[in-house]
């Protein structure tokens, strides 16, 4: 396996501690150790920019700075812990302070997920490790077979998203210990679950962000929407572009964590002949390979473009999965005819039956929203290089008003996007709450100690929302705690229409499992087939082998009708207008035969396993 240049304090059992930084430009790095008194070690000059020393009798938790050039304490930007802000000292921590149960766990192919996204500190009311592991049973009941954590690491202040985190290597101390952290793995683990963690290589936050102080982590080679762009191809490069592998390595290794989704990956911008994550694939790779356990690297990308999950072979990145947000746009578009800012590109059916055919619906075309052609058609026929979502953190959170698609679309609508999601032929995910219709907003919160960046943020969401929404509604305070606190999850399934949508989640997640058409991963195994003229009907045929199933989505707000013409008898498995799921009723008949005709209510799906005649 390739070995990266590391950095961070190295806590061994015999109490001693390896301390490397990367600081290329400094004259002298001296390392502040705090324990009754605090005593330095100047530090080592090593090649490369990095600087180094062993200290004796280093004990788990205790304090430390950088002291550069003699006049300027730092912390250190590879730190696991932080004493208590962004501002503060360091901690040492002891990555074999915890052991891990584990040792059967191998992970989990793509074709056997069903992701669920969680973010650590509205998840729960106590919003930390312990909470969200004492959830994780709630989790395997539903059927979920994959957590996907929001960043977890060091932000500013006690609440955030957590894509301002400045320190990547260690967990924000208000979510808990790094011991609770590894615990939440394992038991998951041990619900035949896997662990997905958001990381975020492209930009730092705004606040108690000392990198440059060490050296050129970013460069004005390039811009981000979040400001200077990581150092991925200028010079001195090479160490920032460790860092972020160690980091990969860091979680996917020590942590046992299954998978990481790499944030906004097409704004980690790299002109090198060898690409980030390229490199990052290929140092993945050899962990899998070393550990024998399935690793995961599942691309967010605004780009609909199929390089990055393409192999390594034929010029791709070698990436397993990427999120596909066109799927997305495409649904939210249909049930709520919203058609503002990029949701001008969608809104039409023929968007829809793209995206059930694709996942991306723009592959070449003209696209208003950007003003040009846009995205490329794959010629990978493996579904499971997709995942798709009828919600999630960014498309719920970037609303001016923080409105989950329970608060937009009415009960029947909310059961037709959930079949939409988890009978399509891709990976799905689903954002925490949804499953039982939760209607407390996910809203942007902060708790930012500089005015100055405060201000900025104000602006630049006001800028973003003009786009999209009529600004001249109250913008929700991102720095108000309350802000916050809206955000968390009620977890009220007692409602009759809530206990009836979770009912119908459980039931369709177990029908995607173990039904065989349902777990077929190749494009040749699904068929839309014609549903009639000016139809808002999908009708789409999944086959593995002998089982074949019918799924009818009625996208329309009136009766619609199939003309069933396969010479298949069907039976009907699912309907979600059933009065068992708080639906008007069926009209849909139980069987039918060649040449029936199939009422379906309004704004729902139906599912029918096919029998066909022996000739």
């Amino acid at each position: 396996m390739i070995r990266y240049q590391q950095q961070g304090a190295f806590l061994k059992e015999n109490g001693d501690c390896f301390f490397r930084v990367w600081a290329p430009f400094r004259k002298s790095v001296t390392l502040l150790l705090l324990g009754s008194e605090e005593v330095s070690y100047p530090m080592t000059s090593e090649e490369g920019g990095y600087w180094s020393t062993t200290v004796q009798e280093v004990a788990d938790g205790m304090h430390y700075y950088y002291l550069l050039d003699e006049h300027l304490q730092r912390p250190d930007p590879a730190s696991r812990h932080q004493e208590s802000t962004v501002h503060r000292a360091s901690c040492v921590v002891d990555p074999a302070a915890f052991t891990f149960t584990d040792d059967n766990w191998k992970g989990l192919e793509p074709r056997d997920l069903i992701i669920y996204e969680i973010h650590i500190g509205t998840f729960t009311k106590e919003g930390t490790f312990q909470a969200a592991r004492e959830k994780l049973p709630t989790l395997e009941a539903l059927g979920i077979t994959a957590i996907a954590l929001m960043p977890v690491c060091q932000f500013p202040g006690d609440r955030n998203w957590g894509y301002d985190c400045v320190y990547p290597f260690a967990l924000h101390n208000k979510y808990g210990t790094t011991a609770e952290f590894k615990a939440l793995i394992n038991t998951a683990h041990h619900l035949g679950m896997a662990v997905i963690l958001d990381v975020v290589y492209n930009h730092a936050g705004g606040e108690g962000n000392y990198q440059p102080d060490y050296g050129p982590y970013f460069t004005d080679k390039y811009k981000t929407f979040w400001g200077p762009a990581v150092n991925l191809d200028d010079n001195w490069c090479d160490a920032v572009r460790d860092y972020y592998i160690q980091n990969a390595l860091m979680w996917l290794g020590e942590f046992r964590i299954d998978g990481l989704r790499i944030d906004s990956l097409h704004e980690c911008q790299d002109s090198s002949a060898v690409h980030f994550a390229w490199e990052l694939s290929e140092a993945v790779a050899g962990l899998e390979q070393q550990s024998g356990r399935r690793k995961l690297l599942i691309a967010s990308t605004d780009l609909n473009d199929p390089r990055y999950t393409n192999p390594v072979k034929i010029g791709g990145y070698g990436l397993t999965s990427q999120w596909a947000d066109d799927f997305h746009h495409a649904l939210h578009a249909w049930l709520t005819g919203e058609q503002q800012g990029y949701y001008e590109d969608f809104g039409q059916f023929q968007h829809l039956e793209k995206a059930f055919r694709d996942a991306f619906v723009y592959t070449g075309q003209y696209s208003s929203f950007r003003k040009r052609k846009f995205g490329l058609l794959s010629d990978d026929g493996d579904c499971q290089r997709m995942i798709v979502f009828s919600q999630n953190h960014e498309q719920v959170g970037n609303r001016m008003l923080g409105e989950r698609l329970g608060s937009l679309v009415s009960f029947e609508a909310l059961k037709l996007a959930a079949s939409a999601v988890l009978l399509s032929s891709f990976v799905p995910l689903l954002f925490m709450g949804e499953e039982y219709g939760e209607k407390n907003p996910f809203l942007f919160f902060t708790a930012y100690s500089d005015p100055a960046l405060v201000e900025e943020v104000k602006k630049a969401r006001s800028r973003w929302f003009s786009a999209f929404f009529n600004t001249s509604k109250s913008i929700p305070d991102p720095q108000l705690e309350e802000s916050f606190t809206r955000s968390r999850l009620g977890w009220d399934t007692s409602s009759r229409s809530n206990a009836a949508l979770l009912a119908c989640y459980r039931f369709l997640i177990a029908f995607r499992k173990h039904r065989p058409a349902m777990r077929t991963v190749s494009k040749e195994s699904v068929s839309l087939l014609p549903a009639g003229n000016d139809q808002a009907l999908l009708a789409i045929e999944r086959t593995s082998g002998q089982d074949k199933v019918l799924i009818l989505l009625n996208f329309d707000t009136a009766v619609q009708t199939y003309h069933h013409t396969a010479p298949a008898t069907l039976k009907k498995i699912f309907d979600s207008a059933h009065e068992e799921w708080n639906g008007p009723g069926i009209k849909a008949a139980d069987e039918a035969s060649v040449n029936d005709t199939i009422l379906l209510q309004p704004l729902s799906a139906v599912v029918y396993e096919m029998a066909h005649h022996e000739e």
